[in-house]
């Protein structure tokens, strides 16, 4: 019977590999190292299983933390799979973890006199070895070039040079998902690729691409890393045997890049250019900042490309017969696409069908109109809308109506231009997933009526810039530590149309869409995205207010409520209507057309304030030859 001390076992290679350590049938016990913090989780995670036995101590202690005295001699295997596995991680935290806590576990090996050390190392110790590195090779003077490299170095090299009872060495390459099921715990390494792949496919699938050579590369699946363990770590070995748990050979990146392609259905590289572009230690800013901004760490990218060519030839001899191979990328790549579209990827949440479905979504000026809409029809898809205007009475109706529609709604009363009753409010809130600024202001007044009215800037202002603007903010945080959220903020065609009398209105919603892009910019590595709904006129009471406007064409508020919904489910940044894109086509290519068009308009409808309601009175046809008459002038 075999008896095993694991440390790491509460990560994802640990978790992996203990299954396969429990399934074998000489196993007795295994013990596994948990901080005292973790010591519930951990026992609930291997609930019912009487052979896990929970040791409390800590990589950073002295000989664990552990009194070695209950396990002398009674430990076969020693398995150090503890460590950080992230090239993004500070040196110190890589220290302490992979330095620290190998000197650490080797001294508690030594008081317990295990039958062997099992040390998990990685191919990060070849650093930047260029030609072929084997199982016999280790200092070949090579250079490590991120702290995640340098110190799984000087981990192995403790190992080599202190281990006081038999030790084997586990070198596994980039380790990715199960080849099967392509579960995975978290994104690293090859995954931050697979969004970029994602907006790739939207491509058509048929587009060729042509590159320069890649290099190459090294991933293994977790199966295969932990079986091949789970066998290796039982057959007759010297002291200091070491395997590599890689592909053998040279793993090239195209055709990784490929099979990854085939499964998102976007382009392949139909041809390589035979260029090799000279290898980058350390990304420029700018090019530093594009991928951040597709969510991809740049410390990760100077290590995409290999340099080293890892052979295995060894360890496969030592797996002959076992039935325990490495699949080739091509097969299961697939596998690891679908449980990432699943489950990891940020986007997952609104890109599916019934993606509301349990999202908690703030809807401010939610008591009539678009708000109200917008807020049963969100209910509809299965979120939980949370209702924000001033008036309650007409709040608590909104929610009754969500309720007889089988949703869930929950009353926030709040007057947005009170700064410390937003403040209460973001508060009161709890966790919100989505955010439509919705809430507004209007007022259609003419400029040379306005010299005297600055307070009707300053209270569109309040409601339609600074408001949202507070509400955001003040949700924000809670969106970035989960690593998700979406605000919808709800402007105007008008900013596409330059539409006259609305110079307080455009301006308050141009501030917040210019808010939200250059916010958008800064956000999306942190899965928070933001959106703009360029509304056209609707028939709500703002717009009822003026006269001008009620023999005009204006769209419903359910219809309206449309827009806002594909602002919180689709991938774009706007959401137009086709009248819009057309108005601001013609700004930016006929602008004179454009501005003449708008002064016509401008000249013939009628003024909204009461104080130049006379000028209604005149005749059309005077309206119109006092509106022509400029144009025609420029004309001639």
């Amino acid at each position: 019977m075999a008896t095993y001390f694991v440390t790491g076992a509460t990560g994802f290679l640990g978790r992996a590999l203990l299954d396969r350590l429990l399934a074998r049938p000489d196993c007795e016990s295994v013990h596994v190292l948990v901080r005292a913090r973790s010591l519930e989780r951990s026992a609930a995670m291997w609930a019912g299983e009487d052979r896990v036995v929970p040791v409390v101590g800590d990589l950073g202690e002295p000989g664990l933390g552990v009194d070695p005295g209950p396990l002398l001699g009674a430990i076969d295997h020693v398995v150090h799979l503890g460590a950080v596995y992230d090239l993004t991680a500070s040196e110190d935290a890589n220290r302490t973890a992979n330095v620290v806590g190998t000197a650490n576990v080797l001294d508690f090996a030594a008081a317990i006199n295990a039958g062997v050390l099992h040390h998990v190392s990685s191919i990060a110790v070849a650093g930047d070895f260029r030609g072929v590195f084997t199982e016999a090779d280790f200092d070949r003077g090579q250079r490590h070039r991120s702290p995640y490299h340098a110190t799984k170095f000087e981990a192995e090299r403790l190992v080599r040079g202190q281990a006081r009872v038999p030790y084997r060495v586990y070198r596994p390459a980039a380790v990715v998902g199960d080849s099967r099921t392509g579960a995975m715990d978290k994104v690293d390494g090859p995954y931050y690729f697979l969004p970029a792949l994602a907006r790739l496919a939207r491509l058509p699938a048929g587009l060729p691409l042509v590159t320069h050579d890649l290099g190459g590369t090294n991933i293994v699946p977790v199966d295969y890393v932990v079986d091949a363990m789970a066998h290796l770590m039982h057959v007759p070995a010297r002291s200091g045997q070491t395997y590599h748990l890689t592909h053998n050979g040279r793993q090239r990146l195209t055709d990784v890049y490929n099979a990854l392609a085939a499964a998102f259905d976007a382009p392949r590289i139909v041809a390589t250019v035979p260029v090799r572009l000279p290898r980058i230690e350390r990304l420029p800013a700018l090019p530093a900042a594009v991928l951040a901004e597709l969510g991809i760490p740049p410390e990760v990218v100077p290590h995409m490309d290999l340099p080293t060519v890892f052979d295995s030839t060894a360890t496969e001899a030592a797996l002959a017969g076992s039935g325990i191979s490495l699949p080739p990328f091509s097969a299961y790549a697939g596998a690891l696409v679908r449980y990432w579209t699943a489950h990891l990827d940020p986007d997952r949440a609104w890109v599916r069908a019934n993606s509301l479905r349990g999202k908690r979504i703030v809807i401010t000026g939610a008591s009539s109109g678009i708000g109200r809409a917008t807020a049963l029809a969100a209910a509809r898809k299965g979120a939980t809308v949370l209702l924000v205007a001033r008036r309650q009475d007409e709040l608590e109706k909104v929610r009754d109506k969500v309720v007889s529609l089988g949703g869930t709604a929950e009353v926030h009363p709040c007057d947005l231009t009170d700064g410390d009753a937003v403040d209460a409010l973001v508060k009161d809130l709890g966790v919100v997933d989505m955010l439509v600024n919705n809430a507004g202001r209007s007022i259609r007044r003419s400029v040379h009526l306005s010299v005297d009215r600055l307070h009707d800037y300053e209270r569109t202002m309040a409601l339609n810039y600074f408001a949202p603007l507070r509400l955001t903010l003040g949700l924000l945080p809670g969106m970035r530590a989960r690593g998700f959220g979406r605000i919808v903020n709800v402007t105007t065609m008008g900013l596409q149309t330059d539409t006259p009398r609305f110079s307080a209105y455009l301006a308050s919603k141009g501030a917040l869409e210019a808010f939200g892009r250059s916010a958008g910019r800064e956000l999306l590595a942190d899965g928070v995205t933001v959106v703009s709904v360029r509304m056209p006129l609707v028939r709500t009471p703002m717009v009822t207010a003026t006269d001008a406007y009620r023999s005009m064409p204006a769209t419903s508020p359910r219809a309206a409520a449309d827009l806002v919904i594909k602002g919180l489910t689709g991938r774009g940044e706007v959401v137009q209507r086709p009248e819009g894109l057309a108005m601001e086509v013609l700004r930016v290519f006929l602008p004179g057309v454009a501005r003449q068009a708008l002064n016509l308009a401008y000249r013939v409808v009628p003024e909204s304030a009461p104080e130049a309601r006379e000028r209604a009175e005149a005749p059309v046809s005077v309206l119109v030859s006092a509106a022509i008459r400029p144009l025609w002038r420029r004309l001639r």
